[in-house]
């Protein structure tokens, strides 16, 4: 089951306008730069503008039989659903794959933690707790 992140308004906005400030710094240091600065310029504005349309527009949580998937842009994490010890709401402001701050902690394996923003909180926290009560807890394999 695949569940979309949220996205607050005002993230994409502020994503959106860090594309648009990178992208007329490196117009202007381009009015400037001597031989080879298309070199350095088009990687640089590709990133401005793909990097933060990559994390928009993919940001997901998929939860499969055994684990949770979470991808978001060029990163991905895999959480087997056995390690997962806890899911509490937090509007923590760390970062994390969620694009909205009503986000769900979700801790797994020993101390570690990820922060996810699904549109259907509620249907997400439902199907990961289905999901994992079948699945065997990491302290019943180390009985």
């Amino acid at each position: 089951m695949s569940y979309a992140s949220r996205i607050d308004a005002w993230l994409a906005i502020a994503l959106a306008a860090s594309a648009v400030i990178a992208a007329a710094g490196v117009w202007r240091a381009a009015a400037v730069a001597g031989p080879g600065k298309w070199l350095v310029i088009v990687p640089v504005l590709v990133l401005a503008f793909w990097l933060p349309a990559w994390v928009l527009a993919t940001t997901s949580y998929t939860i499969t039989a055994d684990e949770l998937r979470v991808r978001s842009g060029p990163f991905h994490w895999r959480i087997a659903l056995r390690d997962i010890t806890g899911v509490a709401p937090t509007r923590s402001m760390l970062s994390s794959p969620a694009l909205s701050l009503e986000r769900l902690r979700i801790d797994y394996g020993r101390g570690r933690s990820i922060m996810v923003s699904p549109r259907d909180r509620a249907g997400f926290v439902a199907e990961l707790e289905r999901r994992r009560s079948g699945v065997p807890t990491e302290r019943a394999h180390r009985t």
